[in-house]
C-alpha cells in the first residue's frame, strides 16, 4: 500500500464514507478530512454532523470544515497537512487554490460515465432518462466542473428492477475501489489521463444531470408508461416522484410515489385519470396504458402498499 504519500480527503454524504473508509482500512495515509460545515436539521433542528464527519471523528482523523474554501486561515491548516493527493467525492465545487495545491493534483469520484451526465444527480438522471448502463468515473480536477482529464471509469448494467436506491449503493461500493485503484495509479505513474473531448462527437450529445428541486418531481401523465415508470424508480427513494389526488370527499391529496409498475393496455381514459377497485390498486392512465402505484406516501404519513392506502382514503 501507498502509506507514505499523503492523502487528503473531501466529502459529506454516505456515498463519501465508502471511500473514506476503503482508504483506512487499506491502511493509506489519509492526513486529513474535509467536510461541510455542522448544520442545524430535523424539527428540533438539533445539529447535524454530516456522516464523513461522524466517521473522521470516531476513526481519530484531523478534520476541517470551513465556510468559505478561499479563507486564507482554511488555506494555512490546509498546506500544513502537505498532501500529496487530495481526493474529492461528493463534496463541493473547490476553487484552483484548493484544488491545485498537492503536486499530484486532486481527483474526483463522479457517479456517472463521464463525459455524459455532468452535474449534481447523475445517479437520478440516467435512471430517469432509460439508460441501460452507468457507472463511476474518476478525473483531474480542472475549472469547469466535471470537465476534468479521465483517469478511470467501470461500467455495470441498470436493469428496470433497478431505482435510484439500488444504483447508489451499487455505485458507492465500486466507486470505492475505483479510488484506491486511482490512487495507486498516480503513485505509481501508471495512469494516462484522458481528455473527456475525445468521448464527445457533438455537444448536443451529452445529456445534463442538473440539480433535482420539488418542482421537477412532480409527475406528468401525458409522457408514455417507460417515461413514467423510469421517472418514478429515477426519484426513488430520494427525493421521490410525486403527485396529486383527489378523494371521493373532494380533498385534494399530496402523494410521494416510491415504487410503480407499467401496464401497457389501449384505453379512451384521459391521461392523469384514476382507475381503482377501491381495495387492493391504484391505477393511474397515461396514454398508451396505465401505472400501477405499488408503494407510496401519502403527505404527513408513513409509507405503504396502494392495498394499505386504499383502506384510509376514499379515492
Amino acid at each position: 500500500m501507498m502509506s507514505d504519500l499523503r492523502i487528503v480527503f473531501m466529502g459529506t454524504p454516505d456515498f463519501a464514507v465508502e471511500s473514506l473508509s476503503a482508504l483506512i482500512e487499506g491502511s493509506y495515509n489519509v492526513v486529513g478530512v474535509i467536510t461541510m460545515p455542522d448544520k442545524p436539521a430535523g424539527r428540533g433542528y438539533k445539529i447535524q454532523y454530516s456522516p464523513v464527519k461522524q466517521y473522521a471523528l470516531e476513526h481519530n482523523l484531523p478534520l476541517l470544515q470551513p465556510d468559505k474554501l478561499k479563507d486564507p486561515e482554511f488555506l494555512e491548516q490546509l498546506r500544513a497537512w502537505r498532501a500529496d493527493l487530495q481526493i474529492v467525492v461528493a463534496f463541493r465545487m473547490l476553487p484552483e487554490v484548493v484544488w491545485n495545491m498537492p503536486r499530484l493534483g486532486t481527483f474526483n469520484l463522479h457517479a456517472s460515465l463521464l463525459p455524459q451526465y455532468r452535474g449534481a444527480a447523475p445517479i437520478n438522471w440516467a435512471i430517469i432518462n432509460g439508460e441501460t448502463e452507468t457507472g463511476v468515473t474518476t478525473f483531474l480536477l480542472t475549472h469547469a466542473i466535471d470537465t476534468g482529464q479521465i483517469l478511470h471509469q467501470e461500467r455495470i448494467p441498470l436493469s428496470e428492477t433497478d431505482d435510484a436506491g439500488t444504483i447508489h449503493d451499487r455505485l458507492m461500493r465500486l466507486g470505492s475501489r475505483l479510488v484506491m485503484q486511482t490512487v495507486d495509479d498516480l503513485s505509481n505513474g501508471t495512469v494516462k489521463p484522458v481528455p473527456q473531448e475525445q468521448f464527445v462527437r457533438e455537444e448536443n450529445d451529452l445529456k445534463p444531470a442538473p440539480k433535482i428541486f420539488k418542482e421537477t418531481c412532480r409527475i406528468d401523465w401525458n409522457q408514455p408508461a417507460k417515461v413514467v415508470f423510469d421517472f418514478i424508480r429515477g426519484l426513488s427513494p430520494y427525493p421521490a416522484a410525486w403527485t396529486e389526488l383527489t378523494t371521493s370527499q373532494g380533498e385534494i391529496l399530496s402523494l410521494k410515489v416510491f415504487a410503480s409498475e407499467k401496464i401497457e393496455q389501449e384505453h379512451a381514459l384521459s391521461p392523469g385519470t384514476l382507475v381503482s377497485d377501491g381495495k387492493t390498486h391504484l391505477d393511474v392512465s397515461v396514454k398508451d396504458g396505465f401505472i400501477r402505484l405499488t408503494s407510496i406516501c401519502p403527505a404527513g404519513k408513513k409509507r405503504m402498499t396502494a392495498e394499505e392506502f386504499l383502506r384510509g382514503y376514499k379515492v
